[in-house]
């Protein structure tokens, strides 16, 4: 017992993550481990990192998302990019996948995303209500579901129990569950500096781990800034951490996690230098994937395969 503690110590005074998500965790079923030797191995890069190709915004955002790039509204884009470009798999609602995916079952994996909502109600108490099965995902041939969770939200408490019923479906029918983990709300802003702010998306981390996720979803986090959180409010403990650089806030995030598996969202669109710093600081800091939408097709056909072959490469390289 004495050595095991020391090598947590050991490992946590070199800066490495104390605990790994891996396809080999004695807690994962058969069947979810033949899921996700399809997401960790079978495609993608191969070496059990995962890139992820998300195409859920039109649900969350409406079309405007695909005015850049009027090509991309239609999934045909998108799963070509998939297959061709070997990502470990495609993200998508109930709708695109009944009406797309049937002739690229087998070629592309599917995560299904099976909670949303628009974003044309107020914000401040977002919920995200159920608009598939776990029966729809097995149906449709899905390695994964995906659920959205609004951590700090008004109606937390309504998410929780939505998401702990999902997850033991999941647990029942051997299918991992990643967890879209967001920092949301009034609460999120005024207690926790925002939903980017380090406090809230570490909170966002382990939350992910202690409510069984199979991985989660999250942004990069942005260290605070000149005691930035309240020095009465829950959170004051974070403003020790003001000097962080913003890989050592990721590092700090990805131990949170424990052995929940950690995609980094890729978020707006950003330049091709900025996109490939984002990749790079996301992999150096032990994430076991990425999560990018919207920094992929929304570019031309071309332009999106090589900077996804770019990044392809770079993970293989680790």
């Amino acid at each position: 017992m004495k050595e095991m503690i020391q090598e947590i110590e050991a490992k946590m005074a070199r800066k490495e993550r104390v605990e790994k998500f891996s396809i080999d965790l004695d807690y994962l079923t058969a069947g979810e481990r033949r899921h996700l030797y399809e997401l960790m191995y079978a495609h993608g890069p191969g070496n059990g990192k995962m890139m992820f190709l998300p195409i859920d915004q039109g649900l969350e955002h409406g079309p405007r998302d695909f005015f850049p790039n009027p090509a991309s509204a239609d999934l045909e884009f998108e799963l070509a990019l998939a297959e061709e470009a070997n990502y470990s798999g495609i993200v998508c609602h109930v709708g695109l996948a009944e009406k797309h995916f049937r002739k690229y079952a087998g070629r592309v994996p599917l995560v299904l995303k099976i909670n949303g909502k628009t974003s044309i109600a107020p914000d401040d108490a977002p919920f995200s209500p159920l608009d598939a099965s776990v029966e729809d995902a097995l149906r449709l041939g899905a390695d994964a579901i995906g659920y959205t969770l609004y951590v700090g939200s008004p109606r937390e408490a309504d998410d929780i129990l939505q998401f702990t019923k999902l997850r033991q479906e999941c647990r029942r029918y051997g299918i991992p569950l990643i967890l879209w983990a967001y920092p949301r709300g009034p609460y999120v802003e005024t207690r926790g500096h925002g939903r980017d702010s380090l406090a809230m998306v570490d909170y966002a981390a382990r939350m992910a781990n202690e409510l069984g996720a199979t991985m989660t979803k999250i942004n990069l986090p942005v260290p605070p800034k000149g005691g930035s959180y309240d020095e009465k409010g829950p959170f004051k403990a974070y403003n020790a951490y003001q000097d962080l650089s913003e890989e050592e806030a990721l590092h700090m995030v990805v131990q949170s996690a424990g052995r929940a598996g950690v995609l980094i969202s890729g978020g707006s669109k950003m330049g091709d230098e900025d996109l490939i710093r984002k990749v790079r600081l996301s992999l150096e800091a032990g994430v076991d994937g990425l999560i990018f939408g919207r920094n992929m097709w929304q570019r031309k056909y071309e332009d999106a395969l090589k900077i996804s072959h770019e990044i392809r490469e770079m993970i293989q390289k680790l």
